[in-house]
């Protein structure tokens, strides 16, 4: 019995043996597999590194080509010197394209010219006329001074301005903001002040000489001078302002009134300042036209000599000053030398303004 028991154990020994060599002969087997699959994948991943690389190929031979053609392109503009390229580019254009081209640039060229010419030929005038008695504090008829007349014209522009930039913003925002569109008011106040604006300056005078000077008895004087040059600027001041009102964009103010503002507030805090760069030049060609009158002054501010003491005194701007002396034909170097001043202040005004306008556009 004791001899069948062990037969019987080593039996199952050998047995449980070859299971588990089975056993590591699938896993084995599994392995080999793997290892196959493996393979069979590094093959494919060869494969299509080497799909790859003939790509790179066709691309850097694509580059090749592209390279050589731009090579051959930058050979093309030598052929201008010859004259056959620009010959057929000529022959292309339309005659008609040729002919306003140099209608273009031939006005742009006289224009050029013209405003270099004025400028080189004040200068080279005035710089050699300019003499310590030019300012003096009194007008004398020896040293024809220009400091009263500097002075008087610094204060018309501001009185002129004083009146006339609060009427022509305000027409300009009711015009603008206020009134209806297709209103038949707006468009009779639109076409009176274009009709204004080529009204000449003479015009004015007659009328500031028979309204302010004779009918409300101001004389001849520094207010009725203001008053005069007021009702020229009020039209250029109002159109300028309500296209720069125009040019503010929609989207501010349906913003502002989402916002839950009125119409007061949304003209006064987002519209006014966006347009602000459109008012002042309007306000800069104001001023320009304000200092370089001189028919609509005579007729109302007359030609006095003396620095105004007040609103109601008689006097005379630089250009009206500029007017008389060249007129008596005695003191024609003073006449330039004013006339330089005159441009040197108008380009600081211009300036100072630009400068305004793009410190309150940062703003």
């Amino acid at each position: 019995m004791m001899k069948h028991a062990k037969i019987k154990m080593q039996m199952q020994r050998i047995q449980s043996q070859s299971v588990q060599l089975d056993s590591a002969t699938g896993i084995n087997a599994q392995n080999f597999s793997k290892t196959e699959n493996m393979s069979h994948t590094t093959t494919q991943t060869t494969n299509i590194n080497a799909q790859n690389s003939s790509k790179t190929e066709n691309m850097s031979h694509t580059t090749t080509q592209t390279t050589d053609i731009i090579a051959q392109n930058s050979k093309t503009p030598l052929n201008f010197r010859n004259g056959d390229t620009t010959k057929h580019h000529a022959k292309s254009r339309p005659p008609f394209d040729i002919f306003l081209s140099i209608i273009t640039y031939g006005a742009a060229g006289l224009t050029i010219l013209a405003l270099i010419s004025i400028i080189g030929y004040i200068i080279i005038m005035g710089i050699p006329n300019l003499k310590p008695s030019l300012f003096s504090l009194t007008y004398t008829n020896d040293n024809v001074s220009i400091i009263p007349a500097l002075i008087t014209t610094i204060e018309m522009t501001l009185l002129s301005l004083v009146i006339a930039v609060p009427l022509g913003i305000f027409t300009a925002i009711y015009l603008t903001e206020y009134a209806k569109r297709g209103n038949k008011l707006v468009g009779l106040v639109r076409v009176t002040a274009e009709t204004l604006s080529g009204i000449p300056s003479i015009v004015y005078g007659l009328f500031g000489m028979l309204f302010f000077v004779t009918t409300l008895g101001l004389g001849f004087s520094l207010i009725a001078g203001a008053c005069t040059l007021s009702i020229m600027i009020l039209p250029l001041i109002m159109r300028t302002t309500e296209e720069a009102l125009i040019s503010v964009p929609d989207s501010y103010r349906e913003g502002s009134f989402g916002l839950g503002a009125g119409r007061l507030r949304t003209v006064f805090k987002i519209v006014l300042p966006a347009a602000i760069p459109g008012i002042l030049s309007g306000i800069i060609l104001a001023v320009g036209r304000i200092v370089g009158e001189t028919a609509a002054l005579i007729y109302t501010a007359g030609t006095a000599t003396d620095i105004p003491m007040s609103v109601t005194d008689s006097a005379r701007t630089l250009s009206i000053h500029m007017y008389v002396l060249s007129n008596e034909g005695i003191h024609t170097g003073e006449a330039y030398a004013t006339a330089l001043i005159l441009l040197v202040m108008v380009i600081g005004i211009n300036a100072l303004a630009a400068f305004a306008a793009k410190k309150l556009t940062k703003i």
